[in-house]
């Protein structure tokens, strides 16, 4: 497989066009815990001056600098919420090692340059509403897959499942025949209890290695965008602000005028996403932000959405914004070129 060495613990897919929602991290952002479960939310006094943030699919690391201006001592609880596992765990052509685990990607933070222990909690989320409690008293899995044997669903009867789906307890998959499969998935938080001296900056770096989505082929080939142009477009530059200039770059890199099946060029795609709207969450805009997207190779493309992107290197690109106040995650394509021996 093409991803074998990008993803040794995250996600293969063997078929071309297959788009997953596949987060890699989100923003620290204030978090509340009570028996309605875990709840992020604004924080009214501490402030982001800083935010250095570096995505690649091997390594995902994130320096902030947050501070309290005020003359008291401020405890809170802060969350670095984890990928959500990708729906439904597993698939007819995918497959999943390890994903429930996150000590396995390296996960550490240091807080003013000392490493820190952090409490993992595991919750069923429906959008921003937790669930754990009310799943775990139906008797139903935290963590489920399509597969027939893996779906608390499949069991039913199609008039208990559509009451299910009535009750916002499942939904229907259009990838899957509309099979009902539960609308909660499983999002793993990183919580530590965090106490800001009056007056003072608080220094915290994350790191680990992400959990990225991955395809062996790609729906931007010129054959497949040919038969449903509109919609396989749309799709591409609405999530990763895809350009004509990218478009032309894959074809070019794709023909094969002579026809030798043995000089052809395939391609495959890589996915990461960024949760950036949580840092929002902080009183204020983030007064420095830098952004580091890493495309990992020289012959790979790149296509993600923001402005006063900069190339600075062979492989990186960089955007540095003041007082930034972010509205929507960060989403990043990646598409790699190959043949096959």
């Amino acid at each position: 497989m093409i991803f074998s060495r990008l993803l040794p613990r995250a996600v293969i897919l063997a078929a071309a066009g297959f788009l997953l929602a596949s987060p890699i991290a989100a923003n620290d952002s204030e978090a509340e815990i009570g028996l309605g479960g875990i709840e992020l939310k604004p924080s009214s006094a501490l402030r982001m001056l800083k935010e250095d943030l570096y995505v690649s699919a091997d390594l995902v690391r994130v320096d902030y600098v947050f501070e309290n201006p005020t003359d008291e001592y401020i405890t809170t609880t802060i969350a670095f919420p984890m990928p959500s596992q990708p729906r439904g765990l597993a698939a007819r052509d995918m497959y999943y090692d390890n994903t429930e685990n996150w000590s396995g990607f390296d996960f550490a933070t240091h807080v003013d340059g000392r490493p820190l222990r952090l409490q993992q909690l595991d919750r069923a989320m429906i959008g921003d509403r937790d669930v754990t409690d009310a799943v775990a008293e139906r008797g139903w899995p935290m963590a489920w897959a399509y597969a027939d044997e893996l779906n608390p669903f499949a069991s039913l009867s199609e008039t208990e499942r559509e009451a299910l789906v009535t009750e916002g307890w499942a939904v229907r998959d259009p990838l899957f025949g509309n099979e009902a499969v539960p609308a909660w998935d499983k999002v793993t938080y990183f919580v530590r209890e965090q106490t800001f001296e009056p007056n003072s900056t608080v220094a915290v770096r994350h790191e680990y290695v992400p959990l990225v989505g991955g395809s062996a082929g790609s729906a931007l080939y010129p054959q497949y965008r040919s038969e449903d142009a509109d919609s396989i477009l749309a799709e591409y530059r609405t999530k990763y602000c895809l350009d004509d200039g990218i478009v032309a770059g894959i074809d070019r890199r794709v023909a094969n005028p002579g026809g030798d099946e043995e000089m052809q060029t395939y391609m495959g795609e890589t996915w990461l996403n960024y949760v950036l709207s949580s840092g929002a969450n902080w009183d204020g805009p983030i007064r420095d932000f830098r952004l580091v997207v890493d495309k990992g190779s020289p012959d790979n493309l790149v296509s993600f959405c923001m402005d006063g992107v900069k190339k600075i290197g062979p492989t990186q690109f960089e955007v540095v914004k003041k007082d930034f106040e972010p509205t929507r995650d960060l989403e990043v394509l990646i598409v790699s070129f190959f043949r096959y021996d």
